[in-house]
């Protein structure tokens, strides 16, 4: 008997960590990889919306984004477009979410609130050493009353004793996802048992891997017993937009990444070639 799905009418959307990569380019005289030959860095987010709807930033995970840049980010992306952007390093692991660190929490979302309508999720990432003692979880439970409502939020933990009911009540009460993560820090297995308990209406899930690859020009791993599975869980949750990221760590190639988790729940893929042929562009 076949599992029922929670929410089939979730809308998923599926994108990469990250746009600016060099291994993405073609090159001469080569095989089409991504982007087409000769693309310059500033050329790149556009192109890439072309082809996908949404993308993970990880560039504010080191500092929060100037004006200049949230401004070309919206100009270079077309309408229903959304970009998900990470907390930076500096609320999460150099203050550990405490009070000190509430007023750069404030500028950072009064800053990317200037992407409007398509400002996906902020993810808070949060170190392996955040572990699930007394102090942070008070320090996690003040923070997370302080985020503002207006903007979507996810918590990806990577220290396992986080993964308990008090968590899962936290955030729910907040209204902040847990982020699902394929990675080495917590067994799938236990978010794939918390799935039945997260409520919110939006999803976050990333798709990590072993940071042992040199190249991201095409898929050096294949792990299409992994998405089948996680395929499954997805279709589990009861949330009404799911965001999902890739990582070119995850396979080698996080485009190809994404086009395989899209023709698995059935989604339109562009082939990249129709990238080639719109020389207009350059």
């Amino acid at each position: 008997m076949k599992s029922k799905i929670q929410n089939p009418k979730s809308k998923i959307v599926i994108g990469c960590q990250g746009w600016n990569y060099d291994d993405w380019t073609t090159k001469a005289g080569g095989e089409s990889i991504f982007y087409p030959r000769g693309t310059k860095a500033n050329e790149m987010l556009k192109l890439y919306a072309e082809i996908y709807d949404s993308i993970e930033v990880d560039s504010t995970f080191y500092a929060i984004p100037p004006a200049s840049s949230i401004e070309s980010w919206y100009k270079k992306t077309p309408e229903n477009f959304t970009l998900s952007l990470k907390l930076p390093q500096e609320i999460t692991h150099t203050h550990a979410l405490r009070e000190t660190a509430f007023v750069m929490t404030d500028e950072f979302c009064e800053r990317i609130r200037e992407l409007k309508e398509k400002l996906g999720v902020v993810l808070i990432q949060l170190p392996p050493q955040f572990e699930a003692n007394k102090p942070n979880a008070q320090a996690l439970r003040e923070f997370l009353a302080w985020l503002p409502n207006d903007i979507r939020f996810a918590v990806e933990f990577r220290e396992r004793s986080w993964m308990i009911d008090w968590t899962f009540e936290e955030l729910e009460k907040n209204k902040v996802a847990l982020c699902l993560t394929e990675g080495s820090w917590i067994p799938r297995e236990m978010f794939f048992e918390a799935i039945p308990k997260l409520k919110n209406d939006f999803a976050y899930v990333r798709f990590m891997g072993e940071r042992d690859l040199t190249a991201f020009d095409q898929i050096y791993r294949h792990e299409d017993t992994k998405l089948q599975i996680w395929k499954s869980e997805i279709e589990k949750l009861a949330a009404k937009d799911v965001f999902i990221y890739f990582s070119n760590f995850f396979e080698g190639h996080a485009p190809a990444s994404v086009n395989n988790l899209k023709k698995m729940f059935g989604q339109t893929v562009l082939d990249v070639k129709e990238l080639e042929n719109q020389g207009s562009l350059f």
